[in-house]
């Protein structure tokens, strides 16, 4: 199993394309997986690039942390593990806000 990567500060016109390009000069490439906003349809400047071996990920840290693509400095490290959160709650319809509805006439 390779290794994964975290890419950050990247350009909004950053692609999948672009990161292939730019990390296979360090090693085999598994897989890109960049982060896009899912309203405006643009890069969050973030990535995932997961690489075929630790040397590959080791030499593609070494080559391109701090260093420039699309016009900005960019940070390269090992993909830390997810963190687990507890479920979000609220949200949607029917949360009140503490008012409480009632249909119909009023009673008084």
């Amino acid at each position: 199993m390779g290794k994964r990567l975290y890419v950050g500060n990247l350009s909004y016109h950053t692609t999948d394309a672009t990161l292939q390009q730019h990390f296979s000069q360090a090693g085999t490439v598994e897989s890109i997986h960049l982060l896009v906003d899912k309203f405006t349809g643009r890069s969050r400047g973030i990535a995932f690039v997961e690489m075929a071996s630790e040397q590959d990920a080791q030499a593609a840290i070494q080559q391109f942390d701090g260093k420039d693509l699309d016009g900005r400095a960019i940070k390269v490290n090992e993909a830390r593990p997810r963190e687990e959160r507890p479920p979000r709650s609220g949200g949607g319809f029917g949360g009140g806000g503490g008012r409480e509805r009632r249909g119909g006439r009023r009673d008084y």
